[in-house]
């Protein structure tokens, strides 16, 4: 018997070789156990290939999700196109929301009066939004303590977001906030002392049962990391000319996104539930889907604005199709049930808080709205992370096109933006 052809596996070879061997024949036992030891030694080679594989998608994984939380961070300073400088749509939704977080510290006061009133507000960004989420908790806890003829408590405030984040924005304004407050309040009114805490809040932050009350507005829809299983078994990226999941993606690419967000928000719950005293609130505000709705217009116009870029070599084709934003608004229901799952919160207070650029801004035409999306709604959140990816470079021409595109593409009714305002106790 000869070996006429070499094979792809060297352990085969090995195994024809050996088999061409007269003296093989001779005793099937002996061959039959040859041919044992080597089909477990291919089976173990396999096995540890697979491993490497499943270890090194593990370690990109893992880089990736690092990125995220380096890169991902709002537009800093307060320069013309900071965030800073153009969060009103943001500022708007917090105050849309307010009732949801006087009822909370209301509902919260009717059993507990604490001296010190530990306050964390998650996902603070920077600018002015900060401190107007702080001086509401600040002006209705003083409210409260003074109807029931108590003393004001303390307030320490713990500050959030991602290490990326630009907290000297925030820090820098800090000794007015507090002059205006004392002249506001008078000579009795408590220190309210406040602190930055860099980091994910899909983690721990703080030590068990040290918080009373917790805000986030406008950051549970940021989840972790890009998803995995965005790609298919030939490495082909699924969701080629859109920039996160909506209506029109694959169906594996909305379940991807849609266990990002179940792994993430869970883990959100899982943390606060040890961090908040039995009896605290939250306060959440978030992106809210509804079925079969397309996604956020202004994504959908940031596609087709690095779409043309690509089509005209500024930007490779290859890493615009397997670019994905880390964003997620979920389905009413879904929330729900997330928070009924988790087991840890009550749901306390849920209600709709819809921006209309038309009756809220008093912007009617279709060439200033698309301008306000372009400059005040998505380069100073997204800039960071797109100058990251394709450089910085290209950014006043990638959002000139997003304006037109814009100007050309919109209708009214896509420049509606529903929140869910959210309200939870800590059992």
């Amino acid at each position: 018997m000869q070996l006429c052809h070499r094979t792809k596996s060297p352990q085969l070879d090995i195994l024809l070789r050996c088999l061409s061997v007269q003296r093989w024949y001779n005793s099937p036992a002996t061959a039959a156990a040859f041919i044992k030891s080597i089909y477990a030694h291919i089976k173990k080679r396999i096995s540890n290939r697979a491993s490497k594989q499943a270890s090194r998608a593990s370690q990109k994984q893992r880089r990736e999700k690092i990125k995220v939380e380096q890169v991902f961070h709002m537009k800093e300073g307060t320069g013309e196109a900071s965030y800073a400088n153009n969060s009103q749509l943001q500022k708007l939704v917090i105050s849309k929301a307010k009732t949801v977080v006087e009822t909370s510290l209301k509902e919260m006061f009717s059993t507990m009066l604490p001296e010190c009133l530990m306050v964390a507000d998650l996902g603070c960004s920077s600018g002015p939004n900060a401190l107007l989420v702080l001086k509401e908790i600040v002006d209705i806890t003083d409210e409260t303590y003074r109807s029931l003829n108590r003393r004001p408590p303390e307030f320490k405030v713990f500050l959030n977001d991602l290490p990326g984040n630009d907290f000297n924005t925030i820090f820098r304004q800090l000794q007015g906030f507090r002059k205006r407050l004392e002249e506001e309040k008078g000579s009795d009114f408590e220190p309210c002392f406040v602190s930055g805490t860099p980091g994910s809040f899909y983690q721990r932050l703080f030590p068990r049962r040290l918080l009373h009350f917790v805000h986030s507005a406008n950051s549970l829809h940021w989840i972790s990391q890009v998803p995995k299983g965005l790609e298919g078994e030939d490495g082909i990226p699924l969701n080629k000319g859109r920039v996160c999941a909506g209506s029109s993606s694959p169906p594996e690419v909305l379940k991807a996104y849609r266990d990002q967000f179940t792994a993430d928000f869970s883990s959100f719950l899982k943390a606060r539930s040890e961090e908040i005293v039995p009896g605290g609130f939250m306060s959440l505000t978030i992106v809210e889907r509804f079925e079969n709705d397309n996604i956020f217009k202004g994504w959908e116009l940031l596609s087709k604005s690095l779409q043309s870029m690509a089509s005209e070599g500024l930007i490779e084709q290859e890493k615009l199709d397997a670019f994905n934003l880390p964003y997620y608004a979920p389905l009413t229901e879904e929330l729900k049930d997330l928070i009924e799952a988790e087991g840890s919160f009550t749901l306390h207070k849920l209600e709709s808080v819809t921006v209309d650029l038309e009756s809220d801004f008093n912007i009617n035409d279709r060439d200033e709205k698309a301008n306000f999306m372009a400059y005040k709604a998505v380069r100073p959140v997204l800039e960071p992370i797109l100058a990251s990816e394709f450089g910085q470079d290209l950014m006043d021409d990638l959002f000139r096109r997003f304006q037109e595109i814009g100007s050309r593409e919109s209708t009214t009714k896509e420049y509606k933006f529903t929140n869910l305002a959210i309200s939870l106790t800590r059992k």
